[in-house]
């Protein structure tokens, strides 16, 4: 029996790692070979970048909740459609803290509160 690549139940899995965006689909705040930096969460807020797992498939997309209470991923290029969360399983794998082009690194850092997810 193989192992779950992210088992979130080990020390060393709670802290902060890296993967490189492969493709366009969060351009242009996250160009295609850009590397990210992964805060593991359970929670996220609107607005917030995350890394996250929808009906077994993982995606990096921006997290939007509506007035409504309508939740979907959204790709910050207009080509790609937004994900409507409505009855789908999911859960947050983590929190994007940090971007780096070329070693030019921005950070993002949310507001605190109570978290929508």
């Amino acid at each position: 029996m193989t192992e779950p690549p992210f088992d979130f139940t080990g020390c060393s899995l709670r802290e902060p790692y890296a993967l490189q965006v492969l493709g366009n689909e969060m351009e242009p705040e996250f160009p295609d070979q850009c590397i990210i930096v992964i805060r593991p969460e359970d929670r996220c807020g609107d607005g917030m970048y995350i890394f996250v797992e929808v009906e077994g498939v993982r995606w990096f997309r921006q997290y939007r909740r509506d007035a409504q209470g309508r939740e979907t991923l959204v790709a910050l290029n207009p080509l790609y459609p937004e994900i409507d969360l409505t009855g789908l399983e999911w859960r947050v794998l983590g929190v994007i803290v940090q971007r780096n082009i070329r070693r030019q690194i921005k950070h993002y850092r949310y507001e605190a509160g109570d978290p929508s997810h």
